[in-house]
C-alpha cells in the first residue's frame, strides 16, 4: 500500500468528498427542522478521516492484507462523522431519518446505547455508504456515523484522553471509576429527557387552556 501513494491520495479524496456529501445532507436537515419545528436536535457535527498510521494499525490488528482493497472493502470507519444531540430520543429520530433516505445506504447499526460497552461507552453507530457521482459513474463510499448526546460525548472525550495518557493500559480502579462516570452520564441524560417531557407537557396544557379561554370568550360575545 505504501508503494501506491498516488492511488491512496485518490482514495483519500473520495473519502473527503463522501464526508462533504454527509455534511451537506446534515446541514440541510438541520435547516429544515429549524424552519419546520423551530428546534433542531443537532448540537454540533465533527468529521474526520483516519490517518494512514491508524489505518495500517487497524489492518494489522484485524489480520487483513495491507492493501488499498482491504481499506476499501474491510474498513468501514476510515471516514467518520460524529453528530452530537441534546437528548437521547433525538439520536433515534436522526437515525430514523437516515434510514428513510434514498441517497444513503445503511449497512449496519451498532446500538451501544441499548447495549453499552463494558467500560460504559454509549453511542449509536451507523455504518453507511454514500454515493459519489464521478466522471466514471456512481461509486458508493463507506463511512461511519456516530450519534450521541452531549453527556455521552463528554464522557467519551475524557475516556479517550485517559486511555492514551496511560498508553492504553488503564488501571482497573480507574476503569471502574470510568464505568461509574458513564452511568452518571446516562442518569443525567434520562433526567434531562424527563425534564424536557415535563416542559413540553406544560406547554401543551397552557396552549389548551388558552384555546378553551378564547373559545369561551368568543361564545360569550356571540350570545
Amino acid at each position: 500500500m505504501l508503494n501506491n501513494m498516488e492511488q491512496w491520495k485518490s482514495m483519500a479524496y473520495r473519502y473527503q468528498f463522501a464526508l462533504r456529501e454527509l455534511e451537506t445532507k446534515i446541514m440541510i436537515l438541520n435547516t429544515e427542522w429549524t424552519m419546520d419545528d423551530g428546534y433542531t436536535p443537532i448540537e454540533h457535527v465533527k468529521t474526520r478521516i483516519k490517518d494512514p498510521a491508524s489505518i495500517l494499525a487497524k489492518l494489522e490488528r484485524k489480520g487483513f492484507p495491507l492493501s488499498l482493497e482491504s481499506i476499501r472493502d474491510k474498513l468501514f470507519d476510515v471516514a467518520g462523522v460524529r453528530i452530537v444531540c441534546a437528548f437521547v430520543e433525538d439520536i433515534y429520530r436522526i437515525a430514523s431519518h437516515f434510514k428513510d433516505r434514498e441517497d444513503l445506504r445503511i449497512i449496519e447499526v451498532k446500538d451501544y446505547i441499548a447495549n453499552p460497552k463494558p467500560n460504559g461507552y454509549q453511542s449509536l453507530h451507523l455504518i453507511v455508504q454514500v454515493p459519489l457521482v464521478l466522471h466514471e459513474g456512481v461509486t458508493w463510499i463507506n463511512a461511519e456515523i456516530q450519534i450521541r448526546t452531549l453527556a455521552m460525548d463528554f464522557w467519551a472525550s475524557l475516556e479517550h484522553i485517559l486511555f492514551y495518557k496511560y498508553d492504553k493500559h488503564v488501571p482497573s480502579s480507574i476503569l471502574q471509576e470510568l464505568t461509574e462516570a458513564a452511568q452518571a452520564a446516562n442518569q443525567l441524560d434520562q433526567k434531562m429527557l424527563k425534564l424536557r417531557e415535563e416542559i413540553l407537557s406544560r406547554e401543551e396544557s397552557t396552549l389548551s387552556d388558552e384555546f378553551l379561554r378564547r373559545k369561551q370568550t368568543i361564545g360569550a360575545l356571540s350570545s
